[in-house]
């Protein structure tokens, strides 16, 4: 994992909820095989659809620049305009911030990031998500 990408797991998609909308439907996953981190997002699945048990690799980034050279001066919807880029090696990506955290359980911590509404909740031990800041980020996705 490079220092760009903050985090970086992947899930079995537990549950799908499809019931408050029409294109988004909100997903949770768990993290096989010791199951500590859980995750719920928010997935436009009309773009990216997903079904009950398939798994799918969850990375945040700082930059979709490969080098990891901060994007600020483009902005986001200029980053890799003709250029190999992070996107390119993931299915779905997606812009946010990250928010706030909350104590969990024991060691875990909670981590709630919002993509433009669309919104992401990570749910694990604190080692493994102490890399997370109050940032903006790059959901990147892929299966």
């Amino acid at each position: 994992m490079s220092e760009n990408i903050l985090y970086e797991a992947s899930f079995k998609v537990a549950n799908i909820n499809n019931s408050k909308y029409d294109r988004v439907s909100r997903i949770q996953g768990v993290n096989d095989p010791s199951s500590d981190t859980a995750m719920f997002l928010d997935v436009n699945t009309e773009l990216y659809p997903v079904e009950i048990d398939e798994r799918v690799t969850i990375a945040l980034a700082l930059s979709l620049n490969l080098d990891g050279s901060k994007d600020d001066s483009k902005g986001w919807r200029n980053v890799g305009r003709g250029e190999q880029t992070l996107a390119d090696e993931y299915d779905y990506v997606c812009h946010g911030k990250i928010y706030r955290f909350e104590e969990g359980d024991g060691q875990n911590i909670k981590v709630y990031i919002s993509f433009g509404g669309l919104l992401m909740l990570i749910d694990g031990p604190y080692n493994a998500l102490a890399a997370l800041r109050v940032d903006y980020v790059y959901l990147l996705m892929k299966k």
